[in-house]
């Protein structure tokens, strides 16, 4: 029978797919949920995707969700999207980011995405040529690696410090560039590390990248949300040193991830992109492929201009609490070490003391085996680049994160080797 359909039938998967889903974040934890005991009376706790949205504590503000109603009975916004998205939505994002930066961005500057994933597949899409490459974090969001894989365009890993608050290694960085390296990546505020640069860091980032001749891609979708006493400093402030792209979205801030209303931002006040065509390349690539539903972009300037900071300043009180439960209770654990406690986005990295686990050789198996006996599901580090290290987020109800580290301690003493 399988002869017969492979005569009748040409078709052959694409293994690069196949592939690819293998180092995605929702490719792991799909493997993690499947090794869930279903037995298990108790519920299972998600600490290994940062999706608050789905905990009563996290949702998002009314003045939000009025938007989108009175966008979408408006009857103005049941029409196709204009290329880049409606003028009212890109010249609110531009006023949104103008706030904190030394010049002034038009609408024009401005392309929306579906969330902030399709940003990174326009921005690595229009670069890529043969032959290029681009720097990429360690760790790093693991899409990056994923779509640039699929596109062929390859990437060089420049290593985050976790000994320095995980700052760029920025000698480092200078080795790995060479004529055919087009870009690098920040993410700031940090995901997976929780990290915040500091204004000297990203202008010695700026730097680097004009001595090295290379654009910056400021993945910042977690804008904003800060924990601790370093503050969110946009990159395109360096934008006059350095050519930016400022990539974001309304997923994290607003916990609406499921929205979709993502943008591709140039911060580029030399005018080096157009020159270069980058902007007429980015126009050319989103003619071919969908927008944000209309009636979202209908409710981005309501969204970014009528949202109270209250809203703003109680998610960033309940993430505080999180992060110092978090934190207090890790270091509870000698199997688990952690090198800085998060001062953003909602994640924290810690590196598995294996030495002191029985029957555990790897971050993989520690979640694995976590997953079946404790129904608590955390990101083994492997799948973010850094081999035995975890990623938790803290971005859950207070009460079920502390059942989630109740139940993690309870597995490490019962993997602890013996003296």
């Amino acid at each position: 029978m399988e002869s017969i359909i492979a005569k009748k039938w040409a078709f052959q998967n694409n293994q690069d797919l196949t592939n690819a889903s293998g180092i995605t974040i929702k490719g792991v934890l799909t493997k993690l949920m499947d090794n869930i005991n279903k037995d298990d009376p108790r519920p299972t706790i998600p600490l290994g995707r940062g999706d608050p949205s789905v905990f009563p504590s996290f949702r998002t503000a009314t003045v939000a969700e009025d938007a989108v109603v009175n966008a979408l009975r408006s009857a103005n916004y049941n029409c196709y999207s204009p290329t880049g998205g409606v003028l009212p939505a890109r010249r609110a994002i531009a006023n949104y980011l103008n706030h904190h930066l030394p010049y002034e961005l038009s609408p024009d500057d401005v392309y929306l995405t579906v969330g902030c994933k399709q940003a990174i597949q326009v921005i690595l899409t229009v670069l890529a040529r043969p032959g290029a490459n681009i720097l990429l974090p360690r760790p790093c969001y693991p899409f990056y690696e994923a779509f640039a894989e699929h596109i062929h365009l390859e990437f060089r890993h420049f290593d985050l410090l976790p000994e320095k608050n995980w700052e760029v290694d920025l000698d480092a960085l200078e080795a790995l560039a060479d004529e055919n390296t087009l870009a690098m990546v920040i993410i700031n505020p940090g995901n997976p590390c929780g990290n915040v640069f500091t204004y000297q860091h990203l202008q010695k980032i700026a730097e680097t990248a004009r001595k090295l001749g290379i654009i910056v891609i400021s993945d910042e979708v977690y804008g904003y949300l800060t924990l601790g006493t370093t503050p969110y400093v946009q990159m395109g402030m360096f934008g006059s040193v350095v050519p930016v792209f400022t990539l974001g979205s309304m997923s994290k801030r607003w916990i609406v991830p499921g929205w979709r209303v993502g943008w591709l931002v140039a911060c580029d006040p030399s005018g080096i992109l157009k020159k270069l065509e980058i902007c007429d390349c980015i126009k050319s690539y989103l003619n071919i492929f969908p927008n944000p539903a209309t009636f979202m972009q209908g409710a981005v300037p309501q969204i970014l201009e009528n949202t109270k900071e209250d809203f703003f300043s109680k998610i960033i009180g309940i993430l505080r609490e999180a992060v110092d439960i978090c934190y207090d209770k890790i270091k509870e654990m000698p199997w688990l070490v952690c090198p800085k406690k998060p001062e953003g986005s909602m994640f924290v990295m810690v590196k598995l003391n294996l030495s002191l686990l029985e029957d555990i050789k790897d971050d993989m198996e520690f979640s694995l085996k976590l997953a079946k006996e404790e129904s608590v599901i955390v990101l083994p580090g492997s799948t973010l680049g850094m081999k035995n290290w975890l990623r938790i987020t803290f971005a859950v109800e207070l009460s079920t994160l502390e059942d989630g580290l109740r139940r993690i301690k309870a597995f490490c003493q019962r993997h602890a080797k013996m003296n």
